[in-house]
């Protein structure tokens, strides 16, 4: 921090002229540590204090820490790292809550000691308040990694010391729940040490995404039986820190009707609602007063509460919510659109019931599985019957601009070429049916804040355009990706995620379901045969049992191609197990090491350790490794350029 003796001097003077009303000299300290110790002198922070507040009792330190669970699980493998990394460096490693009370702290044994005699311990508060200008006190007053070096210190007992933090933020709402610190004595002063904690909160903030996503993909999923027996009732669901996650068309309505303030736009927590106050039951919980306790039921499972469900029934609210809902959003009959899903398989037909189910109301719905499982034909039972145009975009085979235009629209003269009068984009197509995103995990991070204010406020603007248009859809995404670990990786929106994600299905790979195999085959025959003008036969044992042996990478689809392509090739006479164009090297690398498999023919699974398999397979070959995965050369370094891989 100091690039010779003279500075740390120079920043000791001031500190003497700051105590004695003096004015400092201009250029000596940083603007951050100037406006600290006025925060100091104000707070009447005692200058000459040898040490911090004495720590709270064990007993204490337990109840603080249960309360934040939370953070210790998820910092508690870098806490357990620090041991080893820190240790004969003269550091120590500091987790502290919002309120800068120290939960644990790891590293240096000797440091460790040193830190007793200013009792930087567990159960210490070390906020700007009580122990004057420090890292973990100032990163919490300031919001932003600090640095603090010896004599910058407020306080003369802990002026020996040089430490580092930065706080440590909620992925849901961004709220400040801790913050991380690396102290030392200032002889063993190193600069990344700022680094060092910058990274180390970064991977607390990702794991508390993982455990928070995890936990409301089960809160989702345990709401959803209730959410669709509601009726007309206006419904909402709250996280278990009392944020609003989903609501239902005429929540908004009802709540005002009742005499609530609660904007369901803004994910703002309400504080009555969070889990710990409703732990002794709602009836005994302080609500706010247009809320009444019958109207609000906790979710817990095994003892843990995830959350909790806001029931206003429509006898509350005015005829203009509590009337039916419009013809776009009836719950409607039985759905009608999967007659065209053929299936054997008891855990297909499981589905399809769920999917009939999911199809009468608005919820969006989240399809994942391989690619060419069938997702698109989920989607459009899903449409099924209701009013309106399914529309569908993928969002993985086009460029980012030409994505944007499909999507958005763009108004006349928003770009060179743009055709007259705009375009209307498949947002706007889908108003009043259903638009079905498939690949959604491949739609550009800078994209996705537009689609969640899209979903969120029905209002669309067209690419080089200022009028708002309102959009009315109901929302059906596919991907192969798993979302969360997409989500944990940074490369999706974990706020869109929710709001896709309210009800997933996962649709099996046609090797999971080999019952389905032989029908499918003889039905895509009758098919081709019929369109051929030909007579169908059945197919054989030996047809079969070759059929049943591949394990489909491509799944439905490349099944579909290879009897058509079979009957193109065999006018005149009955399908053989020859004429079944199936990769050879897929049968041969059956029979391969699992740990070195040679046949990578499909994309279907994780793009990017497909990739890595190919290219080890192909002992680095780069044009063999595009050839096997079937793709151009420059797609393949593109591809790895994105993953971050190297040949």
């Amino acid at each position: 921090m100091f690039s010779n003796p003279g500075d740390e001097l120079a920043v000791s003077k001031a500190w003497e002229s700051f105590l004695n009303g003096q004015a400092r000299p201009q250029g000596v300290l940083r603007s951050l540590v100037d406006v600290s110790w006025q925060r100091c002198a104000d707070a009447k922070v005692d200058p000459n204090r040898r040490s911090g507040p004495t720590p709270v009792s064990e007993q204490d330190l337990y109840l603080l820490r249960e309360r934040r669970r939370d953070l210790l699980e998820a910092s508690a493998p870098v806490m357990a790292c620090a041991r080893d990394y820190l240790a004969e460096t003269g550091a120590l490693m500091a987790l502290a809550d919002s309120h800068s009370a120290i939960l644990s702290t790891e590293g240096d044994g000797p440091t460790l000691r040193s830190a007793e005699n200013i009792r930087l311990v567990p159960g210490a508060n070390w906020s700007e308040n009580l122990c004057g200008t420090n890292a973990i006190g100032t990163a919490l007053a300031l919001g932003q990694p600090v640095q603090i070096h010896s004599a910058e210190h407020f306080c003369a007992g802990i002026k020996r010391w040089t430490c580092s933090a930065t706080v440590v933020h909620h992925p849901a709402d961004g709220e400040i729940v801790g913050v991380i610190d690396v102290s030392g004595l200032s002889s063993t002063f190193n600069r990344q040490s700022l680094a060092l904690v910058v990274t180390t909160a970064s991977r607390i903030e990702s794991r508390l995404a993982m455990a928070e996503m995890e936990r409301r993909y089960r809160l989702l999923d345990l709401a959803m039986g209730r959410w669709s027996s509601a009726g007309r009732d206006a419904v909402v669901l709250f996280d278990r820190r009392g944020c609003p996650i989903k609501a239902s068309e005429h929540a908004q309505l009802a709540i005002r009707d009742a005499g609530g303030s609660l904007d369901l736009a803004v994910a703002r927590s309400v504080p009555e609602l969070v889990a710990g106050r409703l732990s002794r039951g709602v009836q005994k919980a302080h609500l706010p007063e247009w809320m009444r306790p019958e109207w609000l039921e906790p979710l817990v499972v095994k003892g843990e509460h995830l959350g909790a469900m806001l029931i206003l029934p429509a006898s509350q609210g005015r005829a203009r919510w509590a009337a039916p809902p419009p013809a776009a959003d009836r719950v409607f009959p039985e759905a009608t659109g999967f007659e065209h899903v053929l299936t054997a398989d008891p855990s297909m037909q499981e589905l399809i019931q769920r999917a009939q189910q999911l199809a009468r109301s608005k919820v969006p719905v989240l399809l994942q599985g391989e690619t060419g499982a069938g997702k698109e034909e989920f989607a459009r039972g899903i449409h099924g019957g209701r009013g309106g145009s399914f529309v569908a975009l993928n969002c993985g085979g086009l460029s980012r601009e030409l994505l944007a235009s499909e999507l958005f629209g763009y108004a006349e003269g928003a770009f060179t070429g743009a055709r007259k009068g705009g375009m209307v984009g498949k947002i706007e197509a889908a108003h009043g049916g259903t638009l079905f995103l498939d690949e959604l995990g491949e739609l550009p991070l800078d994209m996705q804040p537009q689609l969640l204010r899209v979903l969120e406020q029905g209002v669309i603007y067209r690419l080089g355009d200022n009028e708002p248009r309102k959009v009315d859809f109901r929302l059906v995404a596919a991907t192969h990706r798993d979302l969360r670990q997409e989500v944990a990786a940074g490369r999706f929106r974990m706020d869109l995620y929710y709001r896709v994600a309210v009800t997933g299905l996962r649709i099996p790979p046609l090797r999971e379901r080999p019952a389905d195999i032989a029908l499918l085959a003889q039905k895509f025959l009758e098919r081709f045969r019929r369109e051929q003008g030909q007579s169908a036969e059945q197919l054989d044992a030996a047809v079969l049992a070759r059929l049943t042996a591949y394990p489909w990478p491509g799944n439905v689809r490349e099944l579909r191609n290879i009897i058509e392509g079979a009957v193109l090739t065999s006018p005149d006479r009955p399908l053989t197990a020859e004429q079944l164009q199936l990769d050879p090297s897929i049968f041969a690398g059956l029979d391969q090491p699992a740990e070195r498999p040679l046949a990578l023919p499909s994309m279907a699974e994780n793009e990017e350790q497909l990739i890595v398999r190919a290219i080890a397979a192909c002992e680095g070959n780069l044009t063999r490794s595009a050839k096997q995965l079937n793709i151009a050369k420059s797609t393949l370094y593109a591809k790895m350029q994105r993953y971050g891989l190297r040949g």
